[in-house]
């Protein structure tokens, strides 16, 4: 990382709390560093079709295609706004990456070598955190109208992945049952910790 900025990357489920967090982390980081926010789907012009035809469809439609356009969005993301803030030194906090296409797609059954694969291009973060909140949990929050991918079932499949990448070390579990404030103090102390390593 002395060459180039830091990449993290916040993961969850719907309704976790991801993006307030996310948000929150990169204006405490702003105090130090220079660092910049950004997401998944990204605002580039697959990330815009994932976004109309996808994310608030009323009926799932081939996971494949899906696993598909997030890849290429994911390139297209990573090409036009990730990597060129790291080769600028700036720390990046992305909200979602490689390990929603794993944790989604993979809940419909797709094979997740395979979704790796797709998606070999994809650098990886030197930080990854996941908030954890039971899916019962989220549903309850998501009062607004769900998309095809939030409901129960499938944000159980979603987590059982996710903490699957908790215990091989991928992810860094944060405790998101908790109150804002505390989720955000866990999350800020766990990206300085690694910060002050890393650098």
């Amino acid at each position: 990382m002395v060459d180039r900025g830091t990449f993290i990357c916040v993961e969850g489920l719907d309704g976790c709390g991801k993006t307030t967090q996310a948000k929150l982390l990169v204006r405490r980081l702003k105090k130090d560093y220079d660092a910049v926010y950004t997401a998944e789907p990204s605002n580039g012009t697959v990330g815009k079709i994932i976004k109309k035809q996808y994310l608030h469809a009323d009926k799932r439609g081939s996971a494949v295609v899906e696993a598909l356009l997030f890849a290429a969005d994911r390139f297209e993301h990573l090409k036009s706004e990730v990597l060129p803030a790291l080769d600028e030194r700036k720390l990046v906090v992305s909200d979602r990456y490689v390990y929603s296409s794993l944790a989604y797609q993979g809940a419909t059954g797709l094979d997740l070598e395979w979704i790796e694969k797709i998606n070999e291009h994809a650098v990886s973060p030197d930080l990854a955190l996941f908030i954890d909140v039971e899916p019962e949990t989220v549903i309850r929050r998501l009062k607004r109208k769900r998309s095809v991918m939030e409901n129960l079932e499938t944000q159980l499949k979603v987590r059982e992945i996710y903490l699957r990448f908790v215990g091989e070390g991928g992810l860094v579990r944060v405790d998101g049952n908790k109150s804002k404030t505390e989720v955000a103090t866990e999350i800020i102390a766990t990206v300085k910790e690694f910060l002050k390593v890393a650098r």
